[in-house]
């Protein structure tokens, strides 16, 4: 590009030069001495194409995912789908500029896409594998990881399975342990009262209680209907030798009754006596709360262990999950 009759430049890149004047191409502006792209057209044609991509790789992953969809397309039909597109209704009626610009985006698609020529000589465009995975739903791509992963989803469900019925059955066994305590106190009480009054009136009284009378009067409905606590309690009342247990004939019945050893025999309510002896089983029975205690705490810790390790399994596999099934991508229209 001549300036001056004495001196001249090279015409720029882009640019065309007669007579000592600059004319850039179509698509660019000239700006002082240099033809720079006409950011514009330039961001028109980039949203043309990344329209496109979204379109191609959506259909792909529909096939992916379901079996049904496109998966090549005619270069002839995106072209004519451009003029439909609603960037394309604001370039006017610059017919040059309106070419100029489809023909940028299909340059910039074909960068992006998978091409090939089918047998009649025409090229075709495919959205690739690796951005289709992008664009697949959310409901496939969790599909596919949970089939992808089934044996260590199942190992972890069965896991947590386990850990709540295990949870639920040593819960159980500490209620019923507790409880059938609770219950051979009240039995040992009812007796021990029971044989006193009888005493009191002259032998008079029965001193003894029918096995059955007592448990009908002391579990609750709910609690019936579990053999495994009364039997619990017939066997601590089995192990105490203040308690007689046999056969009576009762308004015609063969029922087994309790009886309360009264000569000879500690209270059950508690009573102390003074002295070093009875202070010195109170000491036992402390120390025996204490262990008993001791074994609650390290059984509730136990649990608590096992909860926790199964809501940290749990909470590790849906933040695995989370992360490996991100949001596709979604371009700017």
């Amino acid at each position: 590009m001549c300036i001056a009759t004495d001196s001249c430049e090279p015409c720029p890149s882009n640019g065309e030069c007669y007579e000592g004047n600059l004319e850039c191409i179509y698509g660019y502006r000239r700006h002082g001495k240099l033809c720079i792209e006409d950011r514009d057209i330039d961001e028109t044609a980039k949203k043309l194409s990344e329209s496109v991509e979204a379109g191609l790789c959506e259909a792909y992953a529909q096939v992916l995912c379901y079996g049904t969809g496109t998966v090549w397309v005619r270069e002839n039909d995106i072209w004519n789908d451009l003029d439909r597109h609603n960037l394309m209704q604001n370039v006017g009626s610059d017919h040059t500029t309106y070419v100029y610009m489809k023909r940028r985006a299909m340059e910039t698609i074909a960068k992006l896409l998978e091409t090939r020529t089918n047998l009649h000589g025409l090229q075709e465009f495919k959205c690739p594998d690796a951005l289709a995975e992008h664009y697949k739903p959310l409901t496939c791509r969790f599909r596919e990881l949970v089939s992808k992963h089934s044996l260590i989803i199942m190992s972890i469900c069965a896991g947590l399975i386990g850990c709540a019925v295990l949870f639920l059955k040593v819960r159980q066994r500490m209620y019923i342990s507790a409880r059938a305590e609770e219950l051979y106190n009240q039995v040992c009480d009812m007796l021990e009262e029971n044989a006193l009054k009888s005493k009191n009136v002259d032998g008079e009284g029965e001193s003894w209680v029918v096995a059955s009378w007592l448990r009908d009067h002391l579990l609750l409905p709910r609690e019936r209907k579990d053999p495994q606590l009364w039997k619990k309690v017939e066997e601590l009342v089995q192990d105490d030798s203040r308690v007689d247990r046999y056969p009576k004939l009762v308004k015609g019945e063969s029922k087994v009754v309790w009886e309360w050893q009264v000569e000879g025999s500690l209270s059950s309510s508690g009573r102390r006596k003074k002295g070093e002896g009875i202070e010195l089983k109170s000491n036992e029975g402390i120390n025996t709360n204490i262990n008993q205690s001791s074994r609650t705490l390290k059984t509730g810790a136990l649990l608590a262990h096992i909860v926790h390790y199964a809501s940290c399994s749990l909470f590790n596999l849906v933040s695995y999950l989370s992360n490996v099934v991100k949001v596709p991508w979604r371009p700017f229209y």
